[in-house]
């Protein structure tokens, strides 16, 4: 999935996705990564891809949900960081925040509720 970010963002956003939500920043291809921006692995098989944009904007709708496997730990750390943690509790049986990365991008995170 790719999330757009405007240049000279990607300390930022390694700060968060890396460290905030623990993410492992995978290297861009030599012939992309002129371009700025920044790749983490998500579980195995998935990749955020944080794209530069010449006239960016924040997503405020359209958004990635990262699963995780304690979501209290997850609104702890996003907390603590200085991040705002939004419960929603409109899906059954699913427990999720939302939260806006360090560029104004919505991101939610979510794990499936024992109890439901």
């Amino acid at each position: 999935m790719q999330i757009a970010c405007p240049a000279g963002s990607e300390d930022r956003l390694r700060e968060f996705y890396g460290g905030v939500l623990g993410l492992p920043e995978i290297p861009k291809p030599l012939v992309l990564a002129a371009r700025g921006g920044c790749w983490f692995a998500v579980g195995t098989t998935h990749e955020l891809h944080c794209g530069v944009e010449e006239s960016f904007t924040p997503a405020r709708k359209a958004h990635p949900c990262l699963l995780v496997a304690d979501v209290d730990a997850a609104a702890d750390a996003v907390a603590t960081a200085g991040g705002v943690v939004r419960w929603d509790d409109a899906i059954p049986g699913i427990r999720r925040f939302h939260t806006d990365d360090p560029v104004g991008n919505r991101v939610e995170l979510q794990q499936a509720d024992p109890a439901g």
